[in-house]
């Protein structure tokens, strides 16, 4: 028989570094799961991405057990690697951090596909081109 899950989360945690402390401890305290072991498994699943930002989605079941399922890294986290920026603009559109071709953005959309909401390459790249304007990147 298949296990019962009780929620799903989504968590933007360090690669190879989550800890107990917030928001893994409390978003994972309230279900009843054992938050030391979480952590070990998400750090050693994600050991080799060290510096990024590495999303989980974690299924938590009726019996307190869990799985999860590691993701890429945000679409702004990409466009900052791409273009080695340290944060995105304070004040976008008025404060440009950088500039971002076409084919860089076709590069991130083809990366991002699966987690994404679309299967269509065009709509995946305009929705990279949006984040990148937010950030306070030029598009070219």
């Amino acid at each position: 028989m298949a296990k019962k899950i009780k929620i799903v989360l989504k968590l933007n945690l360090p690669a190879g570094a989550a800890n107990p402390a917030p928001p893994v401890g409390p978003a994972l305290g309230q279900h009843g799961v054992n938050i030391m072991e979480f952590c070990n498994a998400y750090n050693e699943a994600t050991k080799d991405k060290r510096g990024q930002v590495i999303p989980a989605e974690i299924t938590i079941y009726e019996d307190r057990t869990f799985t999860f399922v590691t993701k890429l890294p945000p679409v702004s986290e990409l466009i900052k690697q791409t273009l080695k920026l340290k944060k995105g603009s304070g004040k976008p559109p008025a404060e440009i951090v950088g500039t971002i071709t076409k084919e860089q953005i076709k590069t991130i959309a083809a990366q991002k596909l699966n987690d994404l909401n679309t299967t269509n390459l065009e709509s995946a790249m305009r929705t990279v081109a949006g984040t990148a304007k937010s950030m306070g990147v030029k598009v070219i």
